[in-house]
C-alpha cells in the first residue's frame, strides 16, 4: 500500500458561488428518494450560495463502478468546480477503489465531503496527500426535514469556506430517530431530539495536537480484510489522532471489539494517542430501540472500545460521544487534517 511521503495537505477551498460536483460514489439512492435530494440541493444553493452540479450516475441506482469512477474523476477533473460532496453513502464503494486514477485526483486536489461508505475514499484521498472532510451528505445532513440544524451548519459553512481553527462543541441535544423519506409529511418538522448529555473522556490527562485518520469502523474493517488503502506499516499512523464512528446497520458490541481486536494484533490500534469515538447511531427502522435499549446499546459500544484500548493502547485517551458520524447533529471531521484533543481543558479543536 503506498502511502504519503508527507502528510496530506488541504485542497484550495471554495468560495460562495462557486460550482460544486455532488456525486454518488456509492449508493444511487437520490433516484429513490429525491425530496431529501432536492431540498438538500435547494439548501446548497440558498443556505450556502453554491451552484450544484449533478453527474451522470448521481440519481442512478444500480450504477456499475466504472460509472460512479467516472463521476468522481469528472469532478475532480473540471476546472470550473471547486468542491465535492456525496449524496449519501452506501455498501459498495470498495468496488470503484481500483478503477481510480489516484494521479488524476492529485493533479486536481479540492475538497471532498462525505461520511459512512465514503470512507472508502476519503482514506483513499489520504494516500493520494489530500486532506477531505468526513461529514455533510446531500440527502441526510443538507436535506434534514424541517432545518438543517444550527451546529451542523456553522461546521459545514466554516468547513466548506474557512482555513484554520475551529472548536467542536458539545450538542445540547441529538436526535437519532428518522422518519420515512417517501412521505412528504417527514419534511414539515424537524426530527424528535433529546438532552445530548455532553462527552464523556477516558484518560484526559495530556494535550494531544496531530493529524487524524479513520472513519466508519465497519468500513474500516472491510479494507482491512481486502487489503485497500491501509498501509502495511502500521508506523504510519504515529502519534496520529484517530476517529472512529458506527453506521445505522448497528454492529453489535461484540463486532466493535473484534475489529479493534484486529487492528491491535495488526499492531495499527496502539499507534494512535488519542481516539474520537463518534455517538453511535442507536435506532434503526430495521431495529426501532426504546429509550432504555438506546442507551444500553450505546453503553455496551463503550464498554467494548475500553476493553480493546485496555489490551491494545493502554495509554490512549478516549473521547466518547463526539457528535459526528451518523448522528444528528453532525460535526464535520477534517480527514488527514489537524485535531487537537486538549484533555485537561476537555476541548477538541479541529483545522479546516
Amino acid at each position: 500500500m503506498t502511502t504519503p511521503p508527507h502528510p496530506p495537505s488541504y485542497p484550495p477551498k471554495p468560495s460562495p458561488g462557486d460550482r460544486i460536483a455532488v456525486i454518488s460514489p456509492s449508493s444511487g439512492l437520490p433516484g429513490l428518494f429525491p425530496l431529501p435530494h432536492e431540498l438538500g440541493l435547494e439548501r446548497l444553493r440558498k443556505e450556502f450560495g453554491l451552484e450544484p452540479v449533478e453527474y451522470p450516475a448521481t440519481r442512478k441506482m444500480g450504477s456499475t463502478p466504472r460509472e460512479r469512477a467516472d463521476d468522481i474523476h469528472a469532478a475532480f477533473a473540471d476546472p470550473t468546480v471547486t468542491a465535492v460532496i456525496a449524496s449519501i453513502g452506501g455498501d459498495d464503494q470498495i468496488t470503484v477503489l481500483p478503477l481510480l486514477d489516484r494521479e488524476l485526483l492529485r493533479a486536481h486536489p479540492k475538497p471532498f465531503f462525505g461520511t459512512s461508505d465514503n470512507t472508502n475514499l476519503l482514506a483513499y484521498l489520504w494516500n493520494a496527500g489530500i486532506v477531505g472532510y468526513h461529514g455533510a451528505s446531500v440527502m441526510c445532513e443538507l436535506g434534514r426535514p424541517g432545518a438543517m440544524d444550527p451546529l451542523t451548519t456553522a461546521s459545514l459553512r466554516a468547513a466548506l469556506f474557512t482555513s484554520g481553527p475551529y472548536e467542536l462543541l458539545p450538542a445540547e441535544r441529538f436526535g437519532v430517530v428518522n422518519r420515512p423519506w417517501e412521505d412528504p409529511a417527514t419534511f414539515d418538522s424537524e426530527p424528535e431530539t433529546e438532552p445530548g448529555g455532553g462527552w464523556t473522556w477516558h484518560r484526559p490527562d495530556r494535550v494531544v495536537e496531530a493529524r487524524s485518520w479513520g472513519g466508519n469502523i465497519e468500513i474500516l474493517s472491510w479494507l482491512l480484510m481486502a487489503d485497500r488503502e491501509i498501509a502495511h506499516d502500521p508506523s504510519v499512523y504515529d502519534g496520529h489522532v484517530l476517529f472512529l464512528e458506527t453506521s445505522e446497520d448497528m454492529p453489535s458490541a461484540n463486532d466493535v471489539f473484534w475489529i479493534l481486536r484486529s487492528m491491535g494484533e495488526r499492531g495499527l490500534l496502539g499507534r494512535f494517542p488519542a481516539l474520537l469515538m463518534g455517538r453511535p447511531k442507536t435506532w434503526s427502522f430495521e431495529h426501532p430501540n426504546d429509550a432504555e435499549a438506546r442507551a444500553r446499546y450505546a453503553r455496551e459500544q463503550r464498554e467494548a472500545v475500553l476493553k480493546a484500548v485496555g489490551v491494545y493502547a493502554q495509554d490512549m485517551m478516549v473521547v466518547f460521544d463526539v457528535d459526528f458520524g451518523h448522528t444528528d447533529p453532525q460535526l464535520v471531521i477534517p480527514y488527514g487534517g489537524t485535531i487537537r484533543v486538549d484533555g485537561p481543558a476537555r476541548r477538541i479543536t479541529v483545522t479546516y
